[in-house]
């Protein structure tokens, strides 16, 4: 570590390891959203037994366990994070746990089974969650007070390079899968997260690596200011937890209703699971349209704090899955409602991920001590993994031991459409008690800077 830039360049301009960064989330979220989007497809039509015949889960099972997945993605971060902070430093960790990932994607390749498909995941858990917290805050690291303004610049191009990655590997990942089987649709976002691997390694001397704290670090988090500041972002991450409790069912419940639905477009029927990529597709689109349009009108009448916008976005997600209720309504009658009508619920659906998750990410990140970066973001991560847990839960919990639903058809939509709607109204109250403040990395390693 001391041959490396243990702070960030006092400099006005774009730190020279954003590229390598960027490039790395690239490949690495595609071999993420490739492997998950044909996860619900994988084990309802394609996992094996033992003994080499198909035997693949119900709806409501290959669903919970699904969300049980992401959210043990999103809890690990914990864990990552402690190792980033604490011990290894972010830039070691992410070497470290990257290769863990890549072993994970390999297993899922060579074993069809649920044997296989449970190592492969914990594997893909332990490895793609724990660098998530050090990836986020690896960026932030790179930016002083000299050039802080240009962060939020960055985390879009950043949230952009995760959609791109996400939107080539949602359409190519279950063509592979149809065409060539679980083997390859598996094994080239394996491919894919070794290359993101090396092109991060390949970044190591134009970083800031700012050295992990040790036993300070857990001081730091036992301080009266580290308990302070996890408390208070806590309770927003646990209403935000609502919002991934629906947004993540696009891969499980919104691909199973693709299925029932009209998929022709121009001639060509897309996949259900190709649906996915109108998400990072839009996002791509969204994030310069808000930053550069909508934030400045709406700011015209009102103050769009990074907490207002967040409020602003779990209406949408609320109206997000009304669409899909009514959507699944019609299915119910014996119409085959086009898949235009899902997009238009990805439509308003991605746009209030523009406004919850962007800036819930950089929120984070500007919220924490200097020491504890990664851990807060980790404790924005677990936002995602309660989100999952509850989603996980309520589809064990309906499913009937004759294979029949307690939710079925739209009442599973309406009830998630409520819940999310009650937390909006909730969150709004909340907000009015939050007071910000914002805490970047100086280029004088051992200074804090708050405004």
């Amino acid at each position: 570590m001391s041959n490396y830039r243990t702070h960030p360049l006092s400099t006005t301009s774009l730190p020279p390891g954003i590229p390598y960064i960027v490039a790395n989330e690239a490949a690495e979220r595609f071999s993420y959203y490739g492997m998950r989007a044909i996860l619900v497809v994988f084990m309802t039509q394609y996992l094996l037994g033992d003994n080499g015949q198909l035997a693949t889960m119900s709806e409501d099972e290959a669903k919970g366990y699904y969300h049980l997945f992401v959210s043990a993605v999103y809890i690990t971060p914990l864990f990552g994070a402690l190792l980033a902070d604490g011990i290894l430093g972010k830039y070691r960790t992410i070497i470290f746990l990257s290769l863990i990932y890549c072993i994970g994607h390999f297993v899922l390749a060579l074993d069809e089974t649920r044997s296989g498909l449970f190592a492969g995941q914990a594997l893909i858990a332990l490895g793609a969650g724990g660098i998530k917290p050090c990836v986020s805050a690896h960026v932030g690291d790179q930016f002083s007070q000299r050039n802080h303004k240009l962060l939020s610049k960055v985390f879009g191009w950043f949230y952009i390079a995760i959609n791109l990655g996400a939107f080539v590997s949602m359409l190519l990942t279950p063509w592979l899968l149809l065409n060539y089987g679980a083997n390859v649709a598996f094994a080239v976002p394996g491919v894919l997260m070794l290359l993101a691997t090396i092109v991060f390694w390949s970044g190591r001397r134009q970083f800031a690596h700012i050295p992990p704290a040790g036993m300070n670090f857990i001081r730091d988090v036992l301080s009266r200011e580290g308990i302070q500041v996890i408390g208070k972002l806590f309770v927003i991450y646990l209403f935000v937890a609502m919002f991934w409790a629906l947004f993540d069912q696009t891969g499980s419940s919104w691909v199973l209703q693709a299925q029932q639905m009209d998929r022709d477009v121009f001639g060509y029927i897309l996949l259900p699971s190709q649906i996915q990529a109108a998400n990072p597709l839009l996002i791509i689109l969204l994030v310069p349209l808000f930053s550069s349009t909508l934030y400045p009108l709406l700011n015209r009448f009102f103050e769009l704090t990074s907490l207002r916008k967040i409020a602003i976005g779990m209406f949408l997600a609320a109206l997000a899955f009304a669409i899909s209720s009514w959507i699944q309504q019609r299915i119910e009658t014996g119409e085959q409602p086009h898949i235009l009508w899902q997009m238009l619920a990805y439509l308003v659906l991605t746009s209030a991920e523009v406004m919850v998750s962007i800036t819930c990410l950089e929120f984070s990140y500007t919220q924490a001590p200097r020491k504890m970066k990664s851990f807060i973001m980790a404790f924005f991560m677990l936002s995602i993994a309660l989100g999952n847990l509850f989603t996980s839960l309520v589809n064990f919990f309906i499913q009937n031991s004759d294979g029949t639903s307690k939710l079925a058809g739209a009442s599973y939509f309406w009830f998630f459409t409520g819940l999310m709607l009650i937390t909006a109204f909730g969150f709004m109250w909340m907000i009015r008690f939050y007071k910000e403040t914002t805490i970047f990395q100086n280029e004088v390693a051992d200074q804090t800077l708050v405004d």
